[in-house]
């Protein structure tokens, strides 16, 4: 097939530089069994010729001007500062008048003065997975012999303020995290973090022959929900607390991925978040040998596309199968999904959390859709303020003193 692309979406693959590799081990992790895809090979080291036949492919397939780089784990920051010293080189080499720019996942255990100041040198984004504070990272966030890590993220974070280097948070919402909202959002604004990614876990065991054990959506209801996963009542009530604390003090002032996702749904604007988005398949996943699969969450057997060293990114990104895809997002939907008066701010939600089933026994409902429900309703006399004051070009912070006047008194 041709490999011009027409296509206006920027095509996004994200760089697993060791694959699953990793110094924690965190028990909800859903990436480090994906070494038992690879069971001969114990290094899971992208090469210096990958990673350049990687970068020379990823420029060439673009469509834009701005084009993002995303590096990814297990831990990215196990390859040594040389590795990334490379990168920009590499950027630098093949990037032909593009602007390129750079994010990179990392668990803040590794982050020293030296990664610290490489990020601010080169303006790299970095996200930091932390799970709140010290009695709720713990939790779950140790390493291999059982050691808790939040003590060495916090070191790590330090060192990015130090540096002045631009972070957000990931933080992954659980079944132990998720009963103490106020507790968790409070911990943010209190180290000052004002990006904020809250993903929900969402986890089904399911032993496989090569020693994995989660189900993939390929395998549709089977497998038992993990004790991590967060309930969807959890996850409504989480969403509505912190909101109701958000909406109050801290419009314009903490970003929240999930919220700024919905009032951009609430504007019919294409929002960041892909989990909310109508179809889905642009973001792929080039494993540390070339493999590329349909997503980060889908990095199963069923779901790859092939190898870059046989196929080109944009073959694998824009081939039908990687199209078909993405489109299943909202083909596969219920009809009660279709009909819900919400579709247009969930959109479903990520297809992987769709094995639950309809009252009516229709397959495909997303297993959170009660707690994202309970969400919207919730939030939807808001998101209506905010988006009038967006359409007047006036700032939707503007619902703060609109709470303090009263507006929204009966809405309690």
């Amino acid at each position: 097939m041709s490999t011009a692309s027409p296509f206006s979406h920027p095509l996004y693959v994200m760089a697993k530089v060791v694959g699953a590799s990793c110094n924690l081990a965190c028990k909800y992790c859903y990436y480090l069994e994906k070494s038992h895809l690879y069971p001969d090979d114990l290094r899971h080291i992208l090469s210096d010729d990958l990673l350049e036949r990687f970068i020379k492919q990823y420029l060439e397939s673009q469509t834009m001007q701005q084009v993002l780089f995303t590096w990814h784990g297990g831990e990215p920051l196990m390859r040594p500062l040389s590795f990334y010293e490379r990168v920009i080189k590499l950027q630098r080499q093949y990037a032909h008048g593009c602007e390129v720019a750079n994010t990179i996942q990392t668990n803040g255990t590794l982050i020293d003065d030296h990664w610290a100041k490489f990020f601010h040198d080169n303006g790299w984004l970095v996200g930091v997975s932390i799970d709140g504070p010290q009695e709720f990272h713990d939790e779950y966030r140790c390493n291999k012999t059982g050691r808790p890590s939040w003590r060495d993220v916090m070191r790590g974070i330090n060192f990015l303020n130090k540096h002045q280097v631009e972070w957000n948070a990931m933080a992954v919402v659980n079944d132990f995290n998720a009963d103490y909202p106020i507790d968790f959002y409070h911990f943010f604004k209190e180290i000052n973090c004002h990006y904020i990614q809250f993903t929900p876990i969402v986890e089904r065991i399911l032993l496989h022959q090569d020693g994995r054990h989660l189900a993939s959506l390929a395998e549709n209801n089977q497998g038992e929900l993990a004790d991590f996963t967060v309930s969807p009542e959890q996850w409504g009530n989480f969403l509505c607390t912190i909101f109701d604390e958000w909406v109050r003090a801290d419009v314009g002032q903490t970003y929240i991925q999930l919220f700024d996702a919905t009032l951009a749904n609430w504007m019919g604007v294409e929002g960041s978040l892909c989990t909310m988005a109508k179809t889905c398949g642009h973001a792929g996943v080039m494993e540390y040998n070339g493999d590329v699969y349909s997503c980060d969450h889908f990095v199963f057997p069923a779901y790859q596309l092939g190898n870059i060293h046989t196929r080109t990114l944009t073959e694998m990104l824009y081939s039908e199968r990687q199209l078909s895809f993405g489109r299943n997002k909202y083909d596969s939907l219920p009809a009660k999904c279709k009909a819900c008066r919400y579709l247009f701010a969930c959109n479903g939600e990520c297809p992987k959390n769709r094995f639950s089933q309809t009252d009516e026994g229709e397959p495909g409902l997303n297993y959170l859709c009660k707690g994202y429900y309970q969400f919207f309703e919730h939030v939807a006399p808001y998101m209506d303020f905010m988006k009038t004051e967006l359409e007047e070009q006036r700032p939707p912070a503007n619902i703060m003193d609109a709470i303090k006047q009263g507006r929204f008194d009966n809405k309690r």
